[in-house]
């Protein structure tokens, strides 16, 4: 099939990661990708995989006349059979500027779990209440990537029946153990052997709520355990960072936290770590992180967001959202497993659990069910209204 994906930007974000490995991995379709505002940092990577990408250059949070002009044009020349759309922004303008360009089998694509008045832009929560409004009628179906996003826009008005949830797929061989990459890293880092690397991957922003994980490492240190070392990876994320700082030196912790900032190979981080750790107080849909830690064997300890419950399961630990203490407790438990339990075992368990449930070839196979289901549906639209 020829799908064609508009997407509202191709910075690094979830979505976008997603994106990538889906038409990298896919070998079965023709992917085309429009960016309604710029090539970010997947544009050139896509590219260099052969994939078409075009960018329309449009200003962030404001749609243009010649953005939506050469939108309508792209498609009518990509001619698609598939209209896949991803984030708010690109589901409402793709998919309406798509009708008008003669598209009927489009599909939406929903990633985020919370639409909180306090937490989410005034202008993202008008678009996505455009979106439920028009959700009867512009796409055939809607994907989302997490149980529980999916319940939130329900109740928020999208179209019930419409709705598929499909969880985000990962490269097993590349989200893998490695010993000698573990080892390299860690020595590289000044970790010693007898230390419990701990580590966090996301960016400096209130919805991560580092300063959770923060004053959790401190309550560490009240509970006698001290042998241990922290990596804070993302953006923003490093000594530039002065708020950061000044929350590490608070809580005591400065001086075994590195701050690492944004990485370009996120495996070589995770198979480097002990446990990996997400402190989120909310918006989390499918946070890719956890998945990918538990890929390289690397058991997790999060906060009850979105559907991290869900991915880690019996694999490791998950507490309340804000809970310092329950975060500590968690961290302590897993630290005694760790030096005095079965580690291995658990460390296996999580690799099993991404690899039977959350492989890449499984999320390929599922969104090419739902665009070959789509086609036909309009195909047969089509003849019967003929």
């Amino acid at each position: 099939m020829n799908i064609l994906h508009i997407i509202t930007g191709l910075n690094n974000g979830g979505a976008e990661a997603v994106l990538f490995r889906l038409v990298t991995a896919d070998k079965f379709n023709t992917h085309h990708i429009i960016s309604l505002i710029d090539f970010g940092v997947y544009g050139e990577q896509l590219a260099a995989e052969g994939i078409s990408v075009y960018c329309l250059s449009m200003p962030r949070g404001r749609i243009t006349l010649n953005g939506l002009v050469r939108l309508y044009n792209l498609i009518r020349q990509i001619k698609p059979e598939i209209v896949q759309t991803w984030m708010y922004h690109a589901d409402l303008v793709g998919g309406l500027i798509s009708r008008l360009a003669g598209v009927q089998a489009i599909v939406w694509g929903i990633r985020n779990s919370n639409l909180d008045v306090q937490k989410t832009a005034l202008s993202t929560r008008l678009v996505a209440r455009l979106c439920a409004l028009v959700s009867g009628i512009v796409p055939v179906k809607i994907i989302s990537c997490s149980q529980v996003a999916a319940n939130v826009h329900i109740e928020l008005g999208y179209a019930q029946n419409k709705m598929v949830v499909i969880p985000n797929g990962y490269n097993i061989e590349q989200f893998a153990p490695n010993v000698e990459s573990r080892n390299n890293l860690r020595r590289d880092l000044g970790v010693e052997k007898s230390e419990v690397l701990m580590g966090m991957v996301a960016r400096w922003d209130p919805q991560k709520d580092h300063a959770n994980f923060i004053s959790a490492l401190s309550l560490l240190d009240n509970m006698g355990f001290h042998s241990w070392k922290c990596l804070f990876v993302g953006p923003n994320m490093d000594a530039s960072n002065a708020q950061l700082k000044d929350l590490l030196k608070q809580f005591g912790v400065y001086d075994r936290v590195k701050l690492l900032g944004p990485h370009s190979n996120i495996p070589v981080i995770m198979k480097a770590l002990d446990i990996h750790v997400l402190s989120s107080s909310y918006g989390e849909a499918f946070p890719n992180v956890v998945a990918e830690a538990m890929g390289c064997g690397v058991p997790c300890v999060v906060t009850d967001v979105g559907d991290a419950r869900m991915i880690v399961d019996d694999t490791g630990w998950c507490v309340s959202p804000g809970n310092s203490i329950a975060l500590a407790d968690a961290l302590k438990e897993a630290m005694r497993e760790l030096s005095e339990g079965d580690w291995s075992e658990r460390s296996s368990q999580c690799r099993q659990r991404i690899a039977k449930h959350f492989s890449i070839d499984r999320m390929v196979e599922n969104y090419t069910t739902v665009w070959g289901n789509v086609a036909i549906s309009k195909i047969t639209d089509k003849h019967e209204n003929t």
